[in-house]
């Protein structure tokens, strides 16, 4: 059994800032790549950021520059420090995690969500 719980999104004005979390727990051989997406009002889920498990980084280019994806591999979570937030940033964040079990392979996991809103 894998969890992936997201935590840290409300509400801010526009310029302000906001951490968000995602932690992954069970049955957990390792994790290799993960990332942030975001879905907002009648738009298609994008890819805001992504992570290797060796550090390297990849971001949407709306956000590059104002966010930051980070990991802690010793905890099993991955961060998204958002910074500069814009009205267009406001959406639903998802956190997803590839996922090597012993006996299955690698899997892709999401976290339910967590709401992220910008206001004006």
């Amino acid at each position: 059994q894998v969890q992936v719980v997201e935590s840290g999104g409300g509400l801010v004005q526009a310029g302000g800032s906001l951490r968000l979390s995602c932690a992954v727990s069970g049955s957990i051989y390792t994790i290799r790549g993960m990332g942030w997406y975001r879905q907002a009002p009648g738009k298609q889920r994008e890819l805001v950021a992504v992570i290797t498990s060796g550090g390297d980084t990849n971001y949407a280019s709306s956000v590059k520059g104002r966010f930051t994806i980070s990991r802690d591999n010793a905890k099993n979570t991955v961060y998204l420090q958002m910074n500069s937030l814009k009205s267009e940033d406001t959406a639903v964040y998802y956190c997803n995690a590839n996922i090597l079990q012993i006996g299955v392979g690698i899997t892709g996991a999401w976290g339910q969500g967590t709401q992220v809103t910008v206001s004006s």
